[in-house]
C-alpha cells in the first residue's frame, strides 16, 4: 500500500510539468543575447515572471535578479543568467530528445536550462496550491568570468540560509561532492620594441620571454584533482616590428592546498628564471584566487533536502566531484549552506553542447518537489 501511494505520488508530480511550456520558456530564455556584462534585457524578463508568480523581485545595485515570495524564506533557488561565446543569435532547435543549437554557437543551456527548470518548478507549485513554504530566487550575472555577480550580490537582501544552485552538469540527480581553488594568473612583459628588418638586435621580444615561460610550466591534467592552462597569449601587433608587450593569462585549481602551493612555486621558479635570462625586459606576475574549494559530506541540510526530494520523484543521488566552480563556492563562503544539482546541460561552453529534455523535465520536477516536500 505504501508503494502503490508512493507510485501513485511520483505519477501525479510528474504530469504536473508542463513540458511544453518548459521547452518554450527554455526557447525564449536562449533567444535572449545575454553574454557577460549583457544581462539587462534577460534579468527584465526575469523579474517581470517572479511579479507574475506575486514575487516581490528586483534588480541589487550589481545587476543581479532578487525575488522574494513569503515573510521567511527558508530556501533560496539560484542560477545565472549569462553566458559564454559564441553566444549571441542563438537559434535553438529540437533533435529527438535533445535541445540544440545550430553548431556555430553555444546552446545556452548552462545556464538557462537552470533558470528554466527554477521558472517551471515555481509556476507548478504555484499553481496547484503546493507550494507550502517562503522561497527566495537569486539570477546572477557575470558568473562565467569569475562568479562576479554572486560575489556583488546584496546578501543583506537574501535571508535564507539553505541554496540549491541549479547549474550543474547533467541530470538533476548528479550533485556536486566537491569544488576545487581556482587560482588565475596574469603575466605582463614589457620587452623593447625595434624595426624587425632594420635592427632586431636592439629589440627584445616581449612574445620570446612569453614563450620561455610557458615552456617552463606544467600543461593540462596534473593529477587527478589539479588541472592548468593557459588561456589567452596576447602581444605584437605587427610582423615588422620586434614586440614590446605581451601578456599571458592562465588559471589552475585543485582540491589540494599542497598542489596549489607547488604550482605557486612553479609559476614564481619560471618568471624568476626568465627575468634572470632577460633581465632589461619587465615581467610581472599576478595571481588571485576565484574562489576556494569545499566538499559536502552529504548530511548538510540542503543536500538532505535535495536527497529527499529526488526520492519523492524516484530518482537515485549520485555525488560527484567537479572541477569548476559556480555561485554554490561563494554563497558557501557568506554563510548560506549551499548545494549544486544538474540542469541537464551537456559539453558547456562548445558549439556541441546539448540539453537533454528528458532530464530537464527532471530538474524542473525536483524544484517544484524541493518547493512542496
Amino acid at each position: 500500500m505504501n508503494i502503490w501511494k508512493w507510485n501513485n505520488s511520483f505519477i501525479r508530480r510528474h504530469d504536473m510539468i508542463n513540458k511544453s511550456r518548459l521547452i518554450e520558456t527554455m526557447f525564449e530564455l536562449i533567444r535572449i543575447d545575454s553574454p557577460s556584462g549583457e544581462e539587462q534585457q534577460i534579468a527584465g524578463v526575469l523579474i517581470d515572471k517572479l511579479k507574475g508568480f506575486g514575487f516581490n523581485a528586483g534588480l541589487d545595485d550589481y545587476g543581479n535578479v532578487i525575488g522574494r515570495l513569503g515573510e521567511y524564506p527558508e530556501i533560496l533557488l539560484s542560477a545565472h543568467m549569462d553566458t559564454v561565446e559564441p553566444g549571441r543569435n542563438i537559434e535553438p532547435r529540437v533533435d529527438g530528445d535533445l535541445l540544440v543549437s545550430n553548431d556555430d554557437t553555444i546552446l545556452g543551456g548552462d545556464c538557462k536550462a537552470g533558470v528554466a527548470s527554477i521558472l517551471e518548478g515555481l509556476q507548478v507549485a504555484i499553481e496547484t496550491g503546493r507550494l507550502n513554504r517562503s522561497v527566495e530566487v537569486a539570477f546572477t550575472r557575470q558568473e562565467e568570468i569569475g562568479l562576479v555577480g554572486a560575489k556583488n550580490l546584496d546578501y543583506s537582501k537574501i535571508l535564507a540560509k539553505e541554496a540549491i544552485v541549479f547549474d550543474g552538469e547533467g541530470p538533476a540527480s548528479r550533485i556536486t561532492s566537491s569544488s576545487p581553488t581556482h587560482v588565475r594568473f596574469d603575466i605582463d612583459i614589457t620587452g623593447r620594441a625595434a624595426h624587425a628588418g632594420a635592427a632586431p638586435e636592439n629589440g627584445i621580444s616581449a612574445i620570446r620571454i612569453a614563450s620561455e615561460i610557458i615552456t617552463r610550466l606544467p600543461q593540462g591534467r596534473l593529477d587527478k584533482d589539479t588541472t592548468f592552462n593557459i588561456g589567452v597569449i596576447k602581444g605584437g601587433s605587427v610582423t615588422n616590428a620586434v614586440p614590446e608587450k605581451t601578456i599571458v593569462k592562465g588559471e589552475f585549481r585543485s582540491h589540494s592546498a599542497e598542489a596549489l602551493d607547488n604550482i605557486k612555486l612553479s609559476i614564481d621558479n619560471a618568471v624568476n628564471e626568465v627575468r634572470d635570462k632577460f633581465n632589461e625586459a619587465k615581467i610581472d606576475l599576478l595571481t588571485e584566487t576565484q574562489f576556494d574549494a569545499y566538499s559536502i559530506t552529504g548530511e548538510e541540510p540542503p543536500v538532505s533536502r535535495v536527497i529527499r526530494s529526488l526520492a519523492s520523484i524516484g530518482a537515485e543521488p549520485v555525488m560527484a566531484p567537479s572541477g569548476g566552480g559556480t555561485d554554490g563556492n561563494i554563497l558557501r563562503q557568506h554563510g548560506i549552506e549551499s548545494v549544486v544539482v544538474g540542469m541537464a546541460d551537456h559539453n558547456a561552453h562548445t558549439v556541441r553542447e546539448y540539453v537533454s529534455l528528458t532530464e530537464l523535465v527532471e530538474v524542473a520536477n525536483l524544484c517544484e518537489a524541493i518547493l512542496t516536500e
